[in-house]
């Protein structure tokens, strides 16, 4: 994880952006839920009204509700309303000073709701209170008959309620307010009196729970409202609106969002991808051949593809969903607080549910994340082992065979993966299950919570919307983990590689070669590769001078190669020391010392586009002329002239649509026409047949008659007239001279001439060679 979060601090300012983004999309996705919740619970049962207390009044209820406050009550109730005509109209605004004024007036509105529709029996057991009786004396007489006794005219009116059960009833009501009012009026009730009855409604508003106070006072103040000529139907339509409106900008502000976030992390993975690329590209590129060796080719392939492809998707969906499932979590657990549902045990114990299932399924399927992408380095190797070697595999009847060992390759890699897939088609069906468990059981403990009266429907459908949120944060995470294993896998991959310094380091203050002659000086030269028991090349000991040709010849396997590598340090010698122009070659910096190198490698490498491009690789500014000239010493004018586009002809990858003889005249032709010092030729002769091979070495003797040329050759013929012949055994230098002292004084040397040329073409005499057989 650390090594894909260090791949994105190049990206700090886009993903500051992408955090804010974030937040405000978090934000208003939290919203929504709170909206729909005012939506049930404000808009559609409270009727759009939000406050207890009423926009507008009659001045008879107006006298009325001043009948059961206090004093202070009644002078904040005064400073609340004004008269306009014939109604009291509220003029407070704020809606924090409403809500202060809601919890002000709570209980002598409420009280008062209560005295304007008290049902009959619980008017008689009051009023038998009052008058000291007993209620039993009052069940003869009718409601307006008690008020006759008392000098009030009462009025009854019928009201439909619902009882336990849940049925619908009609029972006989009565506004006790009238006679409250003439009875304090006329000196049989004390004001104080009036307000103790106060603490008996405290105590009843206790137990019924806020939801359903809330709900009470709101009826009230509609029923006011509705009375005082105020459109109700209206208020609610309006609130309606804004509500929908609001949650319509809110989801368009969140797709918006979404939207740029979605841009943002996608450009911040395509350049992570980019720069890993570069980086890995660059590393690989440094690379000495011992480094090439501890990598394959198929695995660089791989890290420089699949590896980054898997890493610039993770980012990219790091950056929109792991980014986002904590913040949304977080802010769904403050909403879930906020809602007073007293219900976040059931959210906890999904997460911890959550938690221990997708732990269960990491531990089990983590091994074969890691497993996996070494099978797609092996797969890898193996096509491009096949691909590159079709044509052997078919000169030697091995398709059968080789289409095996890819389909081994390729069911290892297939069962581990198939094995990965069904562990994780376990995931979703078990989130959703955890979820709708969830929601099951906010509904079921919600129900009662709403039964009780201490929680409104809205609230709980929003209580189940956040607590969606929480469990998909929670299920983000969860998918994430899924990629998150092979990405980790895959950077580490990648890490390793450009951790991996090259063994040949370029020189901390380079020294700079004064006279460019182009001397090669090997001083005991002594080689053996990286992890390698034995040296491969010992005391190599000779000096390569401009104006001469240094042919070096031995057996296969001997050293030949690995030597002149040595020379633009493709590898380091581990002992004794090698010069150019009298300066060590590990003081030069890389680029002057290849620079003064024209090398033609063993096997002939052309890239992708023209040949004049491929003439042109080692010097980009060299003339038509030049790269003409370079053609006709190496002797490939002659095919160039034949195709239709002469020097601009194309090359295919690789030099596939050229013969191998052909190839390596154009690599001859590259190095003439970079106009190097030091010619290397690694056995660059061999593809050519005998006589194109003459032309060439006589057109090439003219070209490089001051520059210092060094041929590795199998054939004595290339080498004949070399001014000095180095004969290599078993990494050692057996034999040093002309060809004919070679001839006198090296019995290695004698056996490889008697092998390829007759006596008679070595100069020597019969009887010579049958004394030395």
């Amino acid at each position: 994880m650390g090594k894909i979060f260090k791949n994105m601090i190049p990206y700090w300012k886009p993903l500051i952006l992408v955090l804010l983004l974030l937040f405000v999309q978090a934000w208003c996705d939290l919203s929504l839920p709170a909206y729909t919740s005012d939506i049930i619970d404000v808009g559609i049962q409270n009727q759009g009204i939000k406050h207890i207390l009423p926009e507008a009044l009659t001045p008879e209820e107006y006298e009325k509700a001043e009948l059961l406050m206090t004093d202070e009550e009644t002078a904040s109730w005064e400073e609340s309303y004004a008269l306009n005509g014939s109604v009291y109209e509220r003029n407070v605004t704020g809606e924090e000073r409403l809500e202060e004024l809601d919890d002000t007036f709570l209980v002598p509105l409420l009280m008062n709701y209560q005295m304007s529709a008290m049902e009959e029996s619980t008017f008689k057991k009051l009023m038998a209170e009052q008058m000291h009786t007993d209620e039993s004396a009052l069940d003869g007489m009718t409601i307006e008959q008690i008020g006759a006794s008392m000098g009030v005219e009462l009025k009854t009116f019928e009201k439909k309620t619902q009882n336990e059960d849940g049925n619908t009833t009609t029972v006989t009501c009565v506004d006790m307010r009238d006679l409250l009012q003439a009875m304090v009026s006329g000196g049989m009730l004390e004001k104080d009196q009036l307000l103790s009855m106060r603490g008996e409604l405290n105590s009843m508003l206790d137990a019924m729970g806020s939801s359903l106070v809330k709900s009470m006072g709101v009826a009230y103040a509609a029923g006011c409202d509705a009375a005082a000529g105020v459109d109700v139907e209206a208020i609610q339509k309006s609130y309606l609106w804004k509500a929908g409106l609001k949650m319509v900008g809110m989801a368009l502000i969140m797709g918006i969002a979404t939207v740029l976030v979605g841009f943002i992390g996608a450009r911040i993975g395509a350049g992570i991808g980019r720069d890993l690329r570069g980086k890995i590209f660059k590393r690989v590129v440094s690379f000495s051949n011992a480094e090439m060796d501890r990598f394959s080719t198929a695995s660089l392939i791989t890290r420089s593809t699949n590896d980054i492809q898997q890493i610039q998707m993770t980012c990219a969906i790091l950056i929109r969903m792991v980014a986002y499932a904590p913040i949304l979590g977080i802010g769904g657990i403050l909403k879930v607080l906020q809602t007073g549902a007293g219900m976040g045990w059931i959210i906890v114990l999904a997460v911890l549910v959550i938690l221990g299932y997708v732990m269960v399924l990491m531990a089990v399927a983590m091994p074969r994340f890691k497993l996996m992408q070494k099978l797609v380095d092996r797969i890898n190797l193996v096509a491009r082992e096949i691909l590159t070697g079709l044509s052997v595999i078919r000169a030697f009847g091995r398709e059968k065979k080789e289409e095996q060992r890819f389909d081994d390759a390729n069911r290892d890699l297939t069962k581990t993966m198939l094995f990965t897939n069904r562990v994780m088609t376990f995931m979703m069906p078990g989130m959703m299950m955890i979820m709708n468990v969830l929601t099951v059981g906010i509904v079921w403990f919600g129900a009662h919570k709403i039964d009780q009266g201490t929680m409104q429907v809205g609230s709980m459908t929003a209580f189940i919307t956040y607590a969606m949120m929480i469990v998909m944060a929670f299920l983000m995470l969860a998918a994430m983990s899924i990629m998150l294993p092979r990405a980790a896998v895959a950077a580490e991959r990648i890490d390793e590689v450009i951790r991996t310094q090259s063994s040949i380091a370029e020189p901390m203050q380079p020294e700079k070669i004064k006279e460019h002659r182009g001397v090669i000086c090997f001083s005991h030269v002594n080689f053996r590769y990286p992890n390698a028991q034995e040296d491969v090349l010992s005391d190599i000991d000779f000096v390569a001078e401009p104006g001469k040709t240094t042919a070096i010849i031995g057996s296969t396997g001997c050293g030949k190669s690995t030597l002149v590598n040595l020379i633009p340090r493709l590898y380091d010698v581990t002992g004794g020391s090698i010069t150019m122009d009298g300066i060590d070659i590990r003081k030069l910096a890389m680029a002057e010392l290849r620079e003064e190198i024209g090398f033609v490698p063993q096997k002939g490498v052309l890239f992708s586009g023209t040949i004049a491009s491929n003439l042109r690789f080692g010097k980009d500014d060299a003339t038509d002329e030049q790269i003409r000239e370079a053609a006709e010493i190496a002797q490939a004018s002659d095919f160039i002239a034949e195709k239709k586009e002469g020097y601009d002809s194309a090359i295919a990858q690789g030099g596939s649509n050229v013969s191998g003889g052909q190839k390596q005249r154009l690599a001859i032709a590259r190095a003439i026409a970079k106009q190097p010092q030091v010619f290397i030729f690694d056995d660059s002769f061999s593809a050519l047949d005998l006589k194109t091979d003459a032309a060439l070495r006589r057109a090439l003797a003219k070209k490089v008659a001051d520059k210092t040329v060094i041929i590795v050759a199998q054939r004595i013929s290339t080498i004949l007239h070399a001014d000095q012949i180095l004969v290599l055994n078993d990494g050692r230098i057996v034999g040093k001279g002309t060809h004919e002292e070679l001839l006198r004084g090296c019995e290695t040397y004698r056996e490889i001439a008697r092998s390829q040329m007759s006596a008679k073409e070595l100069g020597m005499e019969e009887q010579e060679v049958s004394v030395n057989e």
